[in-house]
């Protein structure tokens, strides 16, 4: 022992071993479990179970350490060890995982790690964050899509993953929110879309013990400043009730429960800025909406190795003055309701130590009404100056829809393999459409309104009623290899399935991998590439089976008379229909993702990032008018029976490039966030499956910026601490100006549509205006009671606001050469607005 303690003294320190094994409940071994072990100095070391189940770390420094476990499954084990002149033997037991828990909760410290999935560019808001940062209505898939790439998106927009599954909603109140996640593991085979297009949502899992918070939020016009386009500040207010409340099932250790619910009244105004012959209108229109969400969820323990959780939501929305705003008038608008019933059940079983299954469905049902206020009044377009007349958007929308995920994971060794398959949807739709039954009469120009000299008349005529089956399946393998202590390799395959498109052979290959060349593992290096099919949506597939010539009859006149389009005789029923067909070679689009980067660890809790993202897109969506005037007088079109022939097509394509440099962490004591600037650029030749070309004979002019193309990103989302006093969430964006399109304003090729651009002047040649926005929230906890525990007793009272320094953003910018406006911004973001907040917690 004295040879010990001399050695200790002349080498300066002891050393030793941390060394043990990793059980389930039942006493069986877990293989592949990833153990991590937090050193007083120095990044962790992370490492994993052997066949065997036990681990092993030798020659460490004399001093304490945390050595935390982790495996699909199960709950997170940890344990504190003081390490002398002696090793360190532990047993750690894993207990299965509630529902929904999500194996991250790791060190609240930003550090690098050599796991393909942990890249630090990530937008990652857990609950913490979600309580101190500014948050405009609670809305959180609102505040998180601004950190979406538009480029990821894809046909079918924002995907919304909450708790695994595809969803329209959040389905609980925001209280019931753990976590936000945006481009977490980007080349996951798992998901349908990249990382820079999903946002996944996890769920607060039902609790063993009582707890929960009510809050609310509330807003008046009286804290805000005026809208730069605004003759006056209008009359609003908004307030949110919510809350949550979980705990067990009476004296049941194995039952839990989790109430939510949110119920918001907003009295809010659209603004209306249009001009008309009696000059320009500057009008607030009261916009007054009611929504109420409910759910309520029992999560059971079945046995050791299974849990059954089973929610139900209900939501209900209901608004007026719908449409009305911008260069819509108030007599052009529309009332709705929209009613949703949500049965979501997930079974989790751990069926050997080194397997895991879970099984998620979603059952659903969704009813959406949309009422005009003048039925019977065709609608008066004049392009980009106002649009009046009747809504002429009556219709009745159902929804039915079944989708499920069944994943399974299996760890052995240094691999954990996941496989599944996930149904985003078996969708039956029904649609009751009415609307332009009366019929639209649209102008170029103020004068040619005056004059009655329209360009265009739209109707439509016969069956308004649709049912269909919209179904979308996947498959998906991936391989999590560790391959060595400072190498990580992710090898996975998905393949996507949806009807009514002709191709079935969507195998879209996804690859990643992280490696730290360093002994300290202060630095990884990443790199990834994968394929990303895509979906039509509902809107394209509705097309074409009801625009078919004879189901219901779109018809499109090209300079008509007024007000009977047809006074020079004929009826409307012997007019020509308009079709919609998919192209006979049409294919799934997909996007080729790639990239690569570095991260450095700074300091103990700060991280730098250098990532390069790259994206194609290959087949896009676009629509094309084959039945348009041919070229170069425009008599008439080539098909007299047939009206326009949209043909929906997979031929587009799109580039983009973008270099971001994220700074994660925490700097000096006070900040702590992410700050995130983003340098890129997008180019394309569609707009979307929606849009149509200048010129359907003439495709030129069409590669050119793309609308989302916006050079200069900058973020910075954080949390300021002085002192006990208060803490200041922030929330900083700096983004430079998106195109836009010049066009005469005017029909001269005669095919019904004025996007007519100047001769040489390719789409989007025009620069917007860039934005600046601070959003700021200062809040304060006050303790109730002196524990020190996250649900104890206590009152958040906060402030945000919105556009603090109440800067004006323009967001429209008029390129219409017939227009009074062109060149103008005719709209911005809303100036400054509060939001006082109170919430207690318990």
């Amino acid at each position: 022992m004295l040879v010990s303690l001399l050695l200790a003294a002349v080498l300066g320190a002891a050393s030793g071993d941390i060394t043990g094994s990793v059980v389930d409940q039942s006493g069986g071994v877990v293989a592949g479990a990833k153990v991590t072990v937090e050193r007083p100095k120095g990044s962790p070391l992370i490492g994993a179970t052997d066949p065997k189940g036990t681990f092993r770390f030798t020659e460490l420094p004399a001093g304490a350490y945390q050595v935390r476990v982790e495996h699909p499954g199960f709950k997170v084990a940890g344990a504190h060890v003081k390490l002398g002149d002696s090793p360190a033997r532990l047993r750690m037991v894993l207990r299965i995982a509630d529902l929904h828990e999500r194996l991250t909760v790791g060190s609240p410290e930003a550090r690098v790690s050599p796991e393909s999935a942990e890249n630090m560019d990530v937008v990652k808001l857990d609950r913490k964050a979600l309580n101190k940062l500014p948050v405009l209505g609670n809305d959180i898939i609102a505040a998180a899509a601004q950190y979406l790439d538009q480029a990821a998106l894809g046909a079918a927009g924002v995907s919304v993953v909450v708790d695994g599954m595809e969803a329209r909603k959040i389905g609980v109140s925001a209280s019931a929110v753990q976590e936000v996640r945006i481009n977490q593991n980007p080349y996951s085979a798992e998901f349908a879309r990249p990382g820079r297009g999903r946002i996944e949502i996890i769920t607060k899992p039902a609790a063993g013990e009582y707890h929960g918070s009510i809050e609310f939020v509330f807003r008046d016009h009286r804290l805000d400043a005026r809208n730069a386009f605004a003759a006056t500040r209008p009359a609003e207010q908004r307030r949110i009730f919510e809350g949550h409340f979980t705990g067990p099932v009476g004296h049941s250790r194995k039952t839990a429960f989790l109430l939510s619910a949110n119920h918001e009244e907003e009295d809010l105004q659209n603004l209306v800025f249009a001009i008309t012959p009696a000059g320009v209108l500057r009008q607030n229109f009261a916009n007054p909406k009611r929504q109420t969400e409910v759910s309520g969820s029992i999560t059971r323990q079945l046995t050791d190795r299974q849990t059954l959780s089973v929610r139900y939501e209900l939501s209900r929305d209901q608004g007026q003055g719908e449409d009305v705003g911008g260069f819509t008038l108030p007599e052009a608008g529309a009332d709705y309701q929209e009613r949703e019933h949500l049965l979501f059940v997930n079974y989790r079983a751990v069926l050997t130590p080194r397997i895991v299954n879970e099984f998620s469905m979603r059952l659903g049902r969704q009813s959406f009404v949309n009422s005009s206020w003048t039925p019977g009044v065709p609608r008066i377009v004049v392009e980009d100056a106002f649009t009046g007349g009747g809504g002429q958007s009556d219709r009745h929308e159902t929804e039915n829809r079944i989708q499920f995920n069944n994943i399974m994971s299996w760890a052995k060794g240094r691999h954990l393999v996941k496989a599944g398959v996930t149904v985003p949807g078996f969708i039956r739709r029904g649609l009751n459409d009415h609307a332009n039954y009366d019929g639209t009469f649209s102008y170029s120009s103020l004068d040619d309104y005056l004059a009655h000299r329209p360009f265009l008349f739209e109707v439509q005529r016969g069956n308004s009623y649709l049912a269909f089956w919209q179904k979308d399946l996947g498959f998906f393998v991936q391989d999590d290899f560790k391959a060595r202590p400072n190498l990580s390799i992710s090898i996975g395959l998905r393949y996507d399935w949806q009807n009514y498109l002709f191709d079935h052979n969507n195998l879209a290959p996804r690859f990643s991998l992280a490696f730290s060349p360093d002994k300290k593992r202060k630095t990884v290096l990443r790199g990834g590439a994968g394929i990303f099919y895509e979906r039509t949506g509902n809107g394209a597939i509705a097309d074409l089976l009801r625009f078919d010539g004879s189901r219901l009859r779109r018809l499109v006149l090209t300079n008509p008379a007024y007000p009977d389009p047809l006074s020079a005789g004929g009826s409307l029923e012997a007019q020509p229909a308009s079709v919609t067909r998919f192209a006979p070679d049409l294919r799934s689009p997909y996007l080729l993702q790639y990239g690569g980067g570095v991260e450095r660890q700074l300091q103990k809790s700060l991280v730098l990032a250098l990532n390069y993202t790259g994206i194609t897109g290959v087949k896009a969506f676009r629509s094309r008018d084959l039945n348009a005037p041919l070229p170069p007088l425009y008599p008439a079109r080539p098909i007299a029976a047939i009206g326009v022939l949209r043909t929906i097509e997979s031929a587009g394509r799109m580039q983009s490039h973008s270099l971001d440099l994220t700074l994660r962490g925490s700097i000096k004591k006070y900040f702590n966030g992410t700050i995130q600037h983003g340098f890129g650029r997008a180019y394309n030749n569609t707009g979307g499956i929606a849009a149509f070309p200048a010129n359907s004979y003439n495709l030129s002019g069409e590669w050119a910026r793309s609308s989302f193309d916006v050079r200069h990103r900058f973020r910075a989302l954080g949390t300021v601490k002085a002192g006990e006093l208060f803490e200041l969430g922030t929330v900083l964006s700096l983004n430079s100006g998106p195109p836009y399109t010049m066009t005469t304003g005017r029909d001269d090729n005669h095919d019904g549509r004025a996007s007519d651009r100047p001769a040489g002047v390719p789409r989007n040649s025009k620069q917007g205006f860039g934005a600046a926005n601070l959003d700021l929230r200062l809040s304060h906890e006050f303790k109730l009671t002196a524990s020190d525990k996250d649900e104890a007793p206590s009152l958040d009272a906060g402030i945000e606001a919105f556009n603090m320094l109440n800067g004006v953003n323009y967001t429209n910018v008029v390129g219409n050469l017939s227009s009074p406006f062109f060149g103008q911004p005719v709209a911005a973001r809303p100036a400054r607005r509060l939001q006082l907040r109170l919430e207690f917690k318990f």
